[in-house]
């Protein structure tokens, strides 16, 4: 079920005149704690209509009682972070097993190694690929199938953002700057031989931190980086979404969707943009598909029809699993991103410093985008190509995927047959020498 606003892009909420979401919060913390019996009562009233020895389970009464509630308790739930669900892979033919550890962290995010335990090193070179995941409303779990896909020849990274809820604040806070520190602090622990794919939301730090880096001449700056349905400039092929961020302005933002922590979380009184809020947004742009999914799972569990009924839960386990987000970060991006276009007019800056694009010579770029993207449009992600004019053309590529959307430049089918393997022969491409060979001529045309 590929929804395109899965991703959410920049979690922008719908103009849906909502006033003052400062006490919204501890509105939905008390209204979820008051469900908690009625949530209770639906989950043991299914398990009774669902039992083999009671002989009202094979009967209508009971199918359709059990089928409502769980269609409550899965409506009135609050949805944990999912698992990776990832324990092997395939490299070289032979099936090996996959350990996930820690190899860096910081208190808004660690980054995890997707580390394949060998028996015999592999044949072909293996790059290292550091994913960055959206920080931008869901879980990194949300790229399972991008990690996947680049496993069996890649030693894989990726960003594994932390629910700002969950973090004290006494951790301080964490805004774009801080963002960008974080990519450049993986990127030297990675020591520079390595590639960054950023999907969607992160094309921007991360532009701007291989941009910072290679102002300061950085050594561990990456062989490449590959920019993937992101929204560099959003003033090309706007959307509703960024044409009422421009419209409503920043204070707009501050005063409608940013909540303090309510008690008992962790991150007690830090401001945020709640998790509800945002999947509130994702819901609205496509309300209509996903009132029918879920009349669709209440047919499937009348039916028996375990396996649909299971597709379903999946993808809507991923789905609604939301997390808050840091209230300075998100002004922060909202503001640089989709208000004022900084990136884009050469106007950005880091910790005070302008960022020049053009400072950037030793990192091949690869764009991509997909032809029906409703969140970033076309082009969004292909201004890159000429912010970052220095980039010798061998070392430049831009792809428009045909027949996706959002979610299909990431994960799905064609992602996997059409996307990946040209990201895999771009970072070989341009190994720099390290396993790699001589890097060949990448141009725009070889693109298509």
């Amino acid at each position: 079920m590929p929804i395109g606003e899965f991703d959410g892009a920049a979690a922008l909420p719908p103009d849906d005149g909502i006033i003052h979401s400062t006490p919204l919060y501890w509105l939905y913390e008390m209204g979820h704690a008051a469900l908690d019996p009625a949530r209770a009562m639906a989950d043991a009233t299914r398990l009774f209509f669902r039992n083999p020895a009671n002989p009202l389970t094979y009967t209508p009464y009971g199918k359709s009682m059990a089928a409502t509630a769980e269609m409550f308790e899965r409506s009135t739930r609050r949805y944990a972070r999912p698992d990776w669900q990832i324990d092997s892979t395939t490299v070289g033919g032979e099936k090996v097993p996959v350990a996930i550890k820690t190899v860096w962290e910081r208190p808004f995010c660690r980054l995890l190694h997707f580390e394949r335990v060998m028996t015999r090193p592999p044949r072909r070179p293996q790059p290292k690929l550091l994913l960055v995941a959206p920080m931008s409303g869901h879980y990194a779990t949300l790229l399972r199938g991008t990690v996947e896909t680049f496993l069996p020849n890649h030693e894989v990274y990726i960003t594994d953002w932390r629910n700002a809820r969950s973090v004290p604040l006494s951790e301080g806070r964490f805004d774009l700057d801080d963002y960008i520190d974080y990519v450049i602090s993986m990127l030297h622990m990675l020591g520079g031989d390595a590639h960054v794919i950023a999907v969607c939301q992160p094309s921007v730090p991360v532009l701007a931190a291989i941009a910072a880096m290679e102002a300061d001449k950085d050594p561990y700056v990456p062989h490449s980086m590959v920019l993937m349905g992101g929204p560099i400039d959003t003033r090309i092929n706007s959307n509703a979404v960024n044409k009422m961020a421009m419209s409503r302005g920043i204070d707009w933002f501050r005063s409608h969707v940013i909540s303090k922590v309510p008690f008992p979380h962790p991150g007690f009184m830090r401001e945020v943009y709640p998790g509800f809020l945002q999947l509130h947004g994702f819901m609205s742009m496509n309300l209509d598909r996903h009132i029918e999914a879920h009349k669709n799972l209440f047919q499937h569990l009348i039916k028996g029809d375990g396996d649909s009924a299971q597709k379903h839960r999946e993808f809507y386990d991923e789905y609604l699993a939301v997390m808050d987000l840091p209230a300075e970060y998100y002004l922060q991006t909202v503001d640089t991103v989709f208000i004022r276009h900084l990136l884009p007019k050469g106007e950005m800056t880091h910790r005070n410093r302008m960022l020049d694009m053009r400072a950037i010579t030793r990192v091949a770029l690869m764009t991509v985008e997909g032809e029906n993207d409703d969140i970033s449009g076309v082009g969004q992600t292909e201004a890159a190509q000429r912010l970052c004019s220095n980039i010798p053309a061998h070392m430049k590529v831009h792809y428009v995927q045909p027949g996706v959307g959002h979610y299909g430049v990431f994960n799905g089918s064609r992602f996997r047959s059409e996307i990946a393997p040209r990201i895999a022969d771009f970072a070989l491409s341009n190994n720099g020498g390290r396993g790699g060979g001589t890097p060949r001529a990448h141009g725009k045309a070889a693109a298509h």
